[in-house]
């Protein structure tokens, strides 16, 4: 009997095996890159306590709410007390507010709703804290684009604070239940980040809890299409 070289076998194995799928070439998958950190020694200085947003901050020179209910405020007042109070203490580095927010107040009058060139948004009552009180919810727009969102509540002593502050370019604000979302446009015209605040008691704050894209209304039918509803940019 012919004897076939083991060598030869082995070879033959292998030839069938090139066939299975399991052995094709996946072709080149790209390299994978580890993170690399820009200026990772340089960091930023901690704010001062009087210049951190993100904390409740109760609005100095307001009487004292008796009845608890935000229904028989001035909003107005509310908001040109606040917004004073900040630029004063951020000494005009913009920190807390925008330098020409206060400016901008200067174009409300003495009417109820501010007269029409009053740049503070018609406010709306809706309650957050989930505690069965309103709070207070307004914007100053600074320069058509930019502007001051602002969240008030009533504290237990009767004193107004702030708990929201947040400059942006708003392409929406949504309430639901104790939830607050704010919509702004991206560098992608078809889609907007949302910010979604949801009260937290212990800091006594409205804190931001989620951060997601979300489409553009308009955003399927194209540039052209539609009713020309788009994100701003």
């Amino acid at each position: 009997m012919r004897r076939v070289p083991a060598v030869m076998v082995l070879a033959v194995l292998l030839a069938g095996c090139a066939d299975v799928e399991g052995l094709q070439s996946e072709g080149d998958l790209g390299t994978v890159h580890a993170p690399k950190s820009l200026w990772k020694d340089i960091r930023p200085d901690p704010p001062a306590p009087d210049q951190k947003p993100g904390t409740a901050a109760v609005v100095p020179g307001l009487p004292k709410v008796t009845d608890l209910s935000m229904r028989g405020v001035d909003a107005l007042s509310v908001v040109r007390a606040d917004i004073t109070s900040a630029a004063e203490q951020d000494g005009g580095t913009g920190r807390l507010v925008d330098p020409r927010a206060v400016r901008r107040l200067g174009l409300c009058t003495q009417a109820v709703d501010g007269g029409p060139d009053c740049p503070v948004r018609p406010a709306v009552l809706h309650d957050l804290t989930g505690n069965g009180r309103e709070e207070l919810i307004t914007a100053l727009d600074v320069d058509g684009r930019v502007s001051e969102l602002r969240v008030y509540t009533v504290q237990d002593d009767g004193s107004i604070a702030r708990i929201l502050s947040r400059r942006a370019v708003l392409e929406g604000v949504e309430v639901a239940a104790e939830h607050l979302a704010v919509r702004e446009p991206t560098t992608n015209p078809d889609h907007v980040a949302v910010s979604d605040y949801v009260w937290d008691p212990k800091a006594g704050i409205m804190n931001l809890s989620q951060l997601t894209l979300d489409d553009c209304p308009g955003s399927a039918e194209g540039p052209a299409g539609g009713d020309g509803a788009r994100c701003a940019r």
